[in-house]
């Protein structure tokens, strides 16, 4: 899934978590996002801001819904996994046997592949400590860092129920 097919498939409260951590704790990517939207809809970005934030979020939601903010959104997801649920991340790492810097940074190389057992077992561990739908978007955006994804986690989310976005 690219990440605009993620926005579409998300549930929408995920969003707005993630816009709210935004707002809450960095202001600068908020404001660069809402500014790099307005300006692909040609709009100025006072217009947007002027708009109550509900209306924000949906008009952000709307718009990172369309291929062209695919880049945007993705570094938006990323973004908010790195800085925002890093002891989920260092979980997975864990889990995986991935390299990381002990915030869920990988530091090495990306696995090859991914052993079917171990991701198995990380999965469930991630759905015992987190919201199922969080830990499948953080997945879906994981599995966006290699071209085509892993065969393996394409497989997990496309058969494991407990991992729908919405």
């Amino acid at each position: 899934m690219k990440a605009h097919e993620l926005y579409n498939a998300a549930d929408p409260a995920l969003v707005t978590q993630m816009l709210n951590w935004f707002r809450d704790h960095d202001r600068n990517v908020y404001r660069s996002a809402l500014a790099t939207l307005a300006q692909s809809k040609k709009l100025r970005l006072e217009f947007v801001q002027k708009k109550p934030v509900a209306d924000q979020y949906a008009w952000i939601l709307k718009t990172l819904r369309s291929k062209q903010a695919d880049t945007i959104g993705e570094h938006l997801l990323q973004a908010w996994f790195m800085a925002g649920n890093q002891p989920m991340l260092a979980k997975f790492c864990d889990e995986m046997g991935i390299e990381h810097d002990g915030k869920g940074s990988v530091t090495g190389d990306l696995p090859e592949a991914i052993d079917a057992g171990t991701l198995d077992k990380a999965v469930d561990a991630l759905v015992e400590g987190y919201d199922p739908k969080l830990v499948s978007l953080y997945l879906y955006v994981f599995n966006l860092q290699t071209p085509g994804g892993w065969d393996a986690l394409t497989a997990k989310l496309a058969s494991d129920k407990r991992l729908a976005l919405a």
